[in-house]
């Protein structure tokens, strides 16, 4: 590269040791920038510079957000194939107040957790709670609400009335959950002021499934396979509504805060998010919404 400007004034040669010295240093600080140039150039890429999520979601005019296709009463098909649910309707607002329109990906949970979304995504609408395991992976720019984790049995269940109660038994989780962190106690939510909480379940034998519909469906079987599940309140209700034969058994569990999610490295686009998610909180939305699909106002 050619720099333009006046030419440096010209200076008198040094001789003996001391124009060797300065050859030397001259060499050195030409070979640190090569070095610190190759670092560059072959260091682990940041998946989104900052500005850049913010500028495509702007550009193109819409937000792309992911969510959870088999998640009820939270993201879920309807019976006409329309994706419907709490966070699909919290990714909607937050479209609105970002000035874009929305569209939606349904990628497995752990293409999420993963943080390396590669632009097929934007936004994760996908009641997740904040971790630092998951912080290393993905920013979480707001929390939009907070739900107990419940103990679900089934309806027949009269030895499990409490979370201690299912100390060493069968306990149906979602795979990569904090729920199944709960229970391989190594479970660490890193926003501040959550309630604290106690590992009430020892020695559990952990049975994971894709989701929590699926573990719904093999506690109501009552054959045995599972002694219980542990889970969000939310699905837990919308289950025993649609009619499975189960029962609440213990709740809070635990309380987690849950976030919306961003790739690690665009802070005007987490800012903006941040804006727009204390918007719908200040004027009454969330708490609308979470009274629209769960019967009560879980967004405080």
């Amino acid at each position: 590269m050619t720099l333009r400007g006046s030419p440096p004034p010209q200076r008198r040669p040094m001789a003996g040791p001391q124009a060797r010295a300065a050859g030397w240093r001259a060499l050195w600080c030409a070979t640190a920038v090569v070095v610190l140039a190759v670092v560059a150039a072959t260091a682990w890429p940041v998946p989104a510079q900052a500005g850049a999520v913010l500028d495509r979601v702007l550009q193109r005019g819409r937000l792309m957000v992911s969510v959870d296709p088999s998640y009820p009463p939270l993201s879920f098909t309807n019976g006409e194939g329309t994706l419907v649910g709490f966070d699909v309707d919290v990714g909607r607002k937050i479209a609105e107040r970002l000035g874009v329109e929305v569209g939606f990906e349904t990628p497995d949970w752990s293409a999420v957790l993963s943080g390396r979304w590669q632009g097929r995504w934007d936004l994760s609408v996908g009641s997740m709670t904040p971790t630092l395991e998951r912080q290393q992976k993905l920013d979480f720019p707001a929390i939009y609400y907070s739900v107990p984790a419940a103990l679900v049995v089934h309806a027949g269940n009269r030895t499990i009335r409490s979370a201690a109660d299912a100390s060493g038994k069968k306990i149906g989780v979602s795979e990569y959950s904090t729920y199944e962190s709960y229970l391989t106690q190594t479970l660490a939510i890193s926003v501040p002021n959550t309630p604290p909480f106690t590992f009430q379940i020892r020695d559990a034998r952990i049975a994971r499934f894709p989701d929590e519909s699926t573990a719904l469906k093999a506690l109501a079987t009552g054959d045995g396979r599972l002694d219980a599940a542990l889970m969000a309140l939310p699905p837990a209700l919308a289950g025993i509504r649609d009619g499975l034969p189960l029962r609440v058994a213990a709740q809070p569990v635990f309380v987690e805060p849950l976030a919306v999610a961003i790739e690690k490295g665009d802070q005007e686009f987490g800012k903006r998010v941040a804006q727009a998610v204390e918007s719908l909180h200040a004027d009454g939305t969330l708490s609308r919404l979470s009274t629209q699909w769960f019967g009560t106002d879980f967004s405080h």
